[in-house]
């Protein structure tokens, strides 16, 4: 299932879908947009109208000029809603005014609204592609919460073309509770830009640890703050915390860090830019309880971080050979200890081994490498197409 080393397609006409234009989810699919838009491809995005915030809209206004197919921003509600009849209709319209060769969809509700089209029948000439970033596949097949949406990826499998893994953990997960793709399979991991392969320095008033990420339960912050308080009952440590970053839990969390008498050490900085949160803290923690393949974890690696991240989802696919650093989740003795550790290693000792992970990182995690393998991915996928159907007029890329 590793990427394939096909020519180039031709000039392509691909529309992009996905849900919350924040996070990591986001960062790929505007990467990627961009790279396709640079190599000749007409390319449109619909993405979600309630998330995203003033950053969102800035990022996708920036990049609208350059969207040959436009820019649509329509309600999508994370959870099953009467609007998606709404959105399904736009997506369908969009789709007979584009005449795309492409339907991309990225994450969970992405991937439903380009592949259901195609179940009821309505629209069956694009290409579908589906790259899963967690969502559904978090969810135990056991689990009676997760039955309703796993039965829903089980359906719209007959119809995916392509799958698009980020990561050999998200394609474990898929083989796991729903089976074997109907469609081509291929991981293709996350790519960062050679420009942000330089280290950033920490300021000297940098606090001890530092969070980027979203506010959520799912994200272990509550496990960072009793570690926090744990560090100072076993080893008389008042370290300094900033949280970089929003999201639904930032009211509980912060009453947490009160009820743990740690208010006056804990900031909430809200959110900013990977790279210049990177400056506010000596060590990055990535508590995490549940990850695909984070971006985090890869930009902090590329800029020379030194890191302590828990071994969940892909975070070891991204740490290779230095994987034994990584530490058990939902453990506060532990993250405990492993903080107190980093705290006291020596900066040396620290900034060589961000040095070494930063260089597995650049060698495996380029951006150049994830948007061929992309495009190779749909080009393969219309082969087969083809193949199964050789009528000419089934796909024909580029014509209206």
């Amino acid at each position: 299932m590793t990427a394939i080393s096909s020519p180039l397609p031709e000039t392509l006409k691909i529309l992009h879908i996905l849900r919350a234009p924040q996070g990591g989810l986001f960062r790929h699919v505007l990467d990627l947009t961009r790279a396709q838009i640079a190599l000749g491809h007409e390319v449109g995005l619909i993405v979600d109208s309630l998330t995203g915030g003033e950053q969102a809209e800035q990022s996708l206004q920036a990049i609208a000029p350059d969207l040959a197919l436009g820019l649509s921003r329509i309600p999508m509600r994370r959870n099953p809603h009467y609007s998606d009849v709404l959105a399904l209709n736009h997506i369908l319209e969009r789709s007979r005014q584009t005449n795309p060769d492409v339907l991309h969809g990225h994450g969970s509700k992405g991937g439903f609204y380009a592949r259901l089209p195609a179940c009821m029948g309505l629209d069956s000439k694009p290409i579908r592609a589906y790259t899963p970033h967690g969502g559904s596949f978090h969810y135990s097949k056991s689990g009676w919460r997760g039955a309703p949406f796993l039965k829903v990826e089980a359906l719209l499998n007959r119809v995916t073309d392509v799958f698009l893994f980020e990561s050999a953990y998200i394609a474990s997960c898929f083989h796991d509770t729903i089976g074997k793709p109907k469609g081509l399979e291929l991981i293709i991991m996350n790519g960062l830009h050679e420009s942000e392969f330089q280290p950033v320095a920490w300021r000297e008033d940098a606090a001890d640890f530092l969070y980027i990420g979203e506010l959520r339960t799912l994200k272990g912050i509550d496990v960072l703050l009793r570690a926090m308080a744990q560090c100072d009952l076993l080893f008389d440590h008042k370290f300094k915390l900033v949280l970089i970053g929003s999201g639904p839990d930032e009211a509980s969390l912060k009453q947490l860090a009160f009820d743990l008498n740690l208010q006056d050490r804990v900031q909430f900085a809200g959110a900013m830019p990977a790279r210049q949160a990177f400056s506010q803290g000596r060590i990055l923690v990535i508590p995490s309880r549940m990850e695909s393949l984070p971006y985090i974890v890869l930009e902090a690696a590329a800029a020379a971080k030194p890191m302590i991240a828990t071994h969940v989802g892909g975070i070891a696919e991204i740490f290779g050979p230095h994987a034994d650093r990584l530490i058990t989740s939902d453990d506060v003795f532990t993250l405990a200890s492993a903080m107190q550790t980093e705290h006291e290693r020596c900066p040396t000792a620290l900034r060589a081994r961000a040095l070494s992970l930063q260089e597995h990182v650049h060698t495996h995690f380029h951006i150049s490498q994830m948007v061929k393998s992309v495009l190779a991915g749909y080009q393969q996928a219309r082969a087969e197409r083809q193949r199964k159907n050789p009528m000419p007029h089934c796909i024909s890329a580029g014509q209206n």
